[in-house]
């Protein structure tokens, strides 16, 4: 089965949820053209992407000598992708873009990995790369590296993680020796690099953590370095190959085209970006893009996994409806429980897309912020990302089995495809911060950090919402009710956490994954409740009458049958930390 991009309920989601503040277009440009440019991706996608996923999966990427081959088929696709421009989507017109906003580039995102994530982590990471040496980059760099990489003609890492560093960045013993023309001397080991080698694109620029001699100790001692593949001339041109080496690759549960590479730099040449031991700093410019682009790949591989699993419900005839509608046999998408699994798969997709695209908008006010000394949007938008990248991967891997189980036997074959998207999700609720990470940095840095004031600003704008509701439809009442319901365990488990978590760390960050679900589902909630609000104006005026009729059931639908799920939660929080500490204790 093919992909197709759900490009109405993308474009419902870009013009309606974005805050307020931000012109939903940015920049000028136009709703029309945003549609025109996402439907051409789409198309293409379909045409050229989609197919080659599940080639990716069943040939993976190879190691011949230091070069990692993927299979034929992506360079042709990788050359078409570039030659059409759709890397440059969201990136500056300075250096090339098209300079269209957060939340279309979000939507081009879930469209390309939707397609194949093996494909679609290339582009993201270079995307990542991109948006780090704009914000941190000297001119020079800018000028030099920008707009090949934008362009998709270079391609982009970010060099973290060592065999003895991996979440704990402060155990980096990546060296960089200073040299006398004002370049340095890389030398180490980095594992888990995405697409750290692959012959896609005629370079590829790594980013690099590594220290400098007499650096301090722990992460404060990090710098960051531009590290090409190849050397790049001053005038553009590719000079000699670098000294750094694909000793290996993994081989992984899923996206096994992705090359996921350990890299050696032997004596590499490096290019220090800003200052000596800000690297930390710098990098998690790139982190944070990375972490919000990972949270609309669980997005992205949940919608693929929703057309899968409904086109078979729709074909597959077995057994006669238990409403005795008909003695024969009949599609099983007419039995309750497939209903509920295809149902409850499309909410949490639907419900994830809204809150990735809303999210998006918060960071492009956040950037206008910034230029303004204003932190109020900058801190709603640092807020959000983990509960996108966290809430929105967890889910996935519901959706995705979920996809499977649809299947029945079938779901367990391989020949179905639905097994590979189970196996592609696993990898995202992992890298670029596992989801207890993400729970952590929401609860210490996002909560605690200025005493919950975020958080209840969070939980007011929620509560507009449901007053807002309450004044519409029996169904909007439906979910005002259980947003209001939803609010409240989240208001109580805020203050729970913070009287204890000063007295009692270990019970409070014991709580920090289940508040970050409950808090994901919130927010996921409230974007489906600002749906309602617009749907419903919409059917007011006599417009796209089914599509809106359906936007709203799929919000009841989650109200009634997924945000419920907040109380549980809630009580793990609030109740649970107890016999967690006892049962800890015989571990």
């Amino acid at each position: 089965m093919t992909y197709q991009a759900p490009i109405r309920d993308i474009m419902f989601n870009i013009e309606h949820l974005p805050a307020k503040k931000t012109a939903a277009a940015g920049g000028g440009i136009e709703l029309s053209d945003i549609e025109a440019a996402l439907e051409g991706l789409g198309r293409f996608c379909s045409d050229v992407i989609a197919p080659l996923s599940r080639t990716g999966d069943e040939a993976g990427a190879r190691l011949e000598g230091a070069e990692a081959v993927l299979p034929e088929p992506y360079a042709q696709a990788y050359a078409q992708f570039a030659e059409m421009g759709w890397q440059s989507l969201p990136h500056p017109e300075e250096f090339g873009g098209m300079g269209l906003p957060r939340a279309a580039a979000a939507a081009a995102t879930e469209i390309l990995n939707a397609s194949d994530l093996s494909f679609g982590l290339c582009p993201l990471l270079t995307d990542g790369a991109v948006e780090a040496l704009l914000l941190t980059g000297s001119d020079a760099q800018k000028q030099k590296y920008l707009e090949p990489m934008i362009s998709g003609q270079w391609s982009g890492t970010m060099n973290l993680t060592e065999p003895q560093a991996g979440s704990d960045l402060g155990r980096v013993r990546c060296k960089a020796e200073p040299a006398a023309d004002g370049t340095y001397a890389v030398s180490g080991t980095k594992i888990f690099i995405t697409y750290g080698e692959h012959g896609l694109t005629e370079n590829i620029i790594h980013l690099v953590l590594a220290r400098t001699p007499n650096a301090p100790a722990g992460p404060k001692g990090l710098s960051l370095f531009i590290v090409p593949k190849f050397l790049v001339e001053e005038d553009g041109t590719l000079g000699r190959r670098n000294a750094v080496t694909c000793v290996s690759l993994e081989h992984k549960l899923g996206v096994r085209a992705s090359p996921t590479a350990v890299l050696e730099y032997d004596g590499a040449t490096g290019f220090l970006v800003g200052e000596e031991n800000r690297g930390l700093e710098y990098m998690f410019v790139m982190m944070r893009a990375a972490r919000f682009a990972v949270g609309v790949q669980g997005v992205a591989v949940s919608e693929r996994a929703c057309q899968h699993a409904l086109q078979y419900a729709q074909d597959r005839v077995q057994s006669r409806p238990v409403d005795g509608s008909t003695k024969d046999a009949a599609p099983i998408i007419r039995h309750p429980d497939v209903q509920r699994m295809l149902l409850r798969m499309r909410a949490l997709t639907e419900g994830g897309r809204a809150l990735a695209i809303a999210t998006a908008g918060w960071l492009d006010l956040a950037k206008q912020a910034e230029t303004q000394g204003a932190s109020d949007a900058v801190d709603m938008a640092e807020f959000l990302v983990p509960l996108v990248k966290a809430f929105c991967t967890e889910r996935s891997l519901e959706v995705t089995s979920l996809g499977v189980q649809v299947h029945g036997g079938m779901g367990f074959i391989e020949e179905t495809g639905v097994a590979q998207f189970y196996r592609d999700a696993r990898i995202l609720p992992i890298y670029e911060g596992t989801t207890a990470i993400q729970a952590n940095d929401l609860l210490g840095r996002k909560v605690l950090r200025d005493g919950g004031a975020t958080a209840r600003r969070f939980a007011g704008l929620v509560q507009e919402t449901e007053q807002d509701l309450q004044q519409g439809s029996e169904q909007a009442q439906a979910v005002a009710k259980r947003l209001g319901e939803a609010r409240r365990m989240f208001e109580a488990s805020l203050a729970w956490l913070l009287d204890n978590a000063a007295a009692d760390p270990n019970a409070a960050y014991g709580g920090s994954v289940p508040f970050l679900m409950l808090t994901g589902n919130l927010a996921t909630a409230w974007q489906l409740g600002r749906s309602v609000l617009a749907a419903s104006a919409k059917l007011e005026q006599g417009e796209d009458t089914a599509f809106m009729t359906q936007k709203i059931a799929t919000a009841v639908f989650y109200a009634q049958h997924i945000l419920v799920e907040c109380g549980a939660e809630g009580l793990r929080i609030t109740e649970g930390s107890a016999s967690l500490g006892d049962a800890a204790v015989n571990l």
